[in-house]
């Protein structure tokens, strides 16, 4: 948050608003848009989705709730939001439907091949910001990379860089929906953009994909069934009913995305920070398993999939072997990690021991 509410400045919000968006692209964001901040109707539906518990452990998600849909609240002030989304598909990456039919090797979702999402996103939106104060002055604002509680999609579909797909993520029909979202929050009287109509008609292929049945109709999502959520905010055991459902996906899950028609346009990211690291694209899980907490260290740093820990990672991993063929190397890991210090990584160990009939 920097400077003051700002007073008349003269200067034409229409024509700041299309400088933003030049601005936006010459950054590097594949779209750029504005919304006001208005959230009234989507707010009933955040407070009825939080209400069935479908946000699981992600307590953050109601500790948060009315400030999510209220942004004056978490920036007093604040009466518009410049939304951005930038492309994160790695080129070359090794195709996902191969990986995922390859049982001896980890799935990761595609946005977590590279660099931490959060830091190259938020570097650009401090300098779109530092470019608009060069414009006009001391002014209001803050920059939001999933750091603070926000309505991402709503604010992106108000802004009009895309429309809510049934699976809740965003859609655009030139992009798909492989980008990342963000947010400038402003006091700025920014006049908005006109949201997209919607296109996904009557498919629901998302929903028949799912691997877990998390979606249970459209546009509702129960988080406790979802792999993204269970690989990576869940905590404790993943439920042995839906262990065997997860196949060798082991950090995330793109079932809904893969199976949507729009992304036959998904574009590659042009940002080199989202280019493949550590063969993550197609691993063995033998490998990745063999990984000491050291190794996962020095090998993801500066990768969101550092936040889940090494224990976690182990987890996943495990249910990933339990899943995978019967061959003596597997077992053999598995093996290797039936004594560790962690109950949770020896209960997965165990289970996926089981599953080999060892």
């Amino acid at each position: 948050m920097h400077g003051d509410p700002r007073k008349d400045s003269g200067l034409d919000p229409g024509r700041l608003a299309a400088d933003i968006r030049r601005w936006g692209r010459a950054l590097g964001f594949d779209a750029v848009g504005i919304a006001d901040t208005d959230l009234a109707e989507a707010e009933p539906r955040l407070l009825d989705w939080l209400a069935r518990g479908w946000h699981g452990e992600m307590d953050y998600m109601a500790r948060h709730a009315t400030k999510r849909c209220r942004p004056a609240e978490l920036l007093p002030g604040s009466v518009s939001v410049v939304s951005v989304r930038m492309n994160y598909l790695p080129p070359g990456a090794r195709d996902s439907g191969e990986v995922l039919e390859r049982r001896d090797l980890a799935f990761l979702s595609r946005y977590a091949l590279g660099r931490d999402y959060h830091k190259v996103l938020r570097a650009r939106l401090q300098k779109l910001a530092d470019r608009i104060s060069q414009a006009v002055g001391a002014f209001r604002y803050r920059v939001l990379v999933d750091s603070a509680p926000a309505m991402d999609v709503e604010l992106a579909r108000k802004a009009g860089i895309g429309w809510r797909g049934k699976h809740t993520l965003l859609l655009d029909r030139d992009a798909g929906s492989y980008f990342f979202l963000g947010e400038i929050y402003t006091d700025l009287p920014l006049p908005p953009d006109r949201p997209q109509d919607e296109h996904c008609g009557t498919c629901e292929k998302c929903i028949a994909v799912c691997p877990t049945r998390a979606i249970l109709a459209p546009y509702q999502l129960d988080a406790r069934r979802c792999i993204s959520y269970l690989t990576i905010e869940h905590k404790g055991p993943i439920p042995e009913e839906l262990r065997p459902l997860m196949g060798n996906r082991v950090y995330g899950c793109d079932d809904c995305q893969l199976a949507c028609p729009w992304n036959r346009f998904a574009r590659p990211a042009v940002e080199g920070d989202f280019a493949v690291r550590n063969g993550l694209d197609a691993s063995s899980l033998v490998e990745l398993f063999g990984w000491s907490s050291r190794d996962f260290g020095d090998r993801l740093a500066g990768s969101a999939i550092l936040r889940i820990g090494h224990l976690r990672w182990l987890r996943n991993l495990a249910v990933g072997l339990g899943n995978a063929p019967s061959r003596a190397e597997v077992i053999a890991a598995l093996r290797v990690r039936a004594d560790h210090p962690s109950a949770l990584v020896r209960e997965h160990v165990a289970w996926a021991l089981a599953r080999h009939g060892a």
